[in-house]
């Protein structure tokens, strides 16, 4: 997934915190939107847009984007510990995510932003295989999300931008080579603030 302009502008904004969310502006029609405004997924140009709540409503059915703009959804779902050994999760936080062309892209946050490679296909399904619900995680618009640092056993379903404000958070609070001691209790936090929820239009 690349890091264009509107991607690389909502990592910045959350790292920066609600004021400069407060100031981003719609991709599509340029009006002001507030800092829990959605987002689309172009897929065309494999980039995430913000979207005022006007334009989002013109994509919630599928059907009105044809495969152009997708909404990207807003369920996060708590799943039962993994073994995700098999796909190989560098500092034990990463984040996986099933394209529409089959394969299954990881990354991983750095302070320098998301690192990427493609995960073993056959290491996917081994995984898929013991967790059925990751056969509906939605293509490019939502992720396995793994934290098994220090001793944190999380794995959730849950939007791509919820990966991304991680990947802020990260690259916000890291310090020095090793991360420094502020970078793993707000990564904790932040997968505290997770909460449970489906998508609604």
């Amino acid at each position: 997934m690349t890091t264009g302009t509107p991607l690389a502008r909502l990592i910045r904004s959350a790292a920066a915190g609600s004021r400069a969310a407060a100031e981003e502006r719609c991709d599509l029609c340029a009006a002001a939107v507030p800092d829990d405004h959605r987002h689309l997924y172009d897929g065309e140009r494999d980039e995430v847009l913000c979207a005022c709540r006007a334009c989002a409503l013109l994509f919630v059915r599928g059907e009105a984007s044809d495969r152009h703009y997708r909404l990207i959804p807003q369920r996060r779902i708590r799943l039962p510990p993994l073994d995700t050994e098999p796909l190989g999760v560098p500092v034990g936080l990463a984040f996986f995510v099933p394209r529409s062309d089959g394969t299954v892209v990881a990354h991983y946050p750095s302070p320098a932003g998301p690192a990427q490679w493609e995960v073993d296909a056959a290491a996917w399904q081994r995984v898929a295989t013991a967790c059925p619900e990751l056969a509906t995680v939605a293509p490019d618009t939502e992720a396995l999300l793994v934290n098994t640092a220090r001793a944190m056993r999380h794995h959730w379903i849950v939007p791509i931008d919820d990966c991304f404000r991680l990947v802020a958070v990260v690259r916000r609070e890291w310090r020095g080579l090793s991360g420094g001691a502020r970078v793993w209790p707000a990564v904790e936090e932040f997968f505290a603030g997770l909460t449970t929820a489906r998508s609604t239009p």
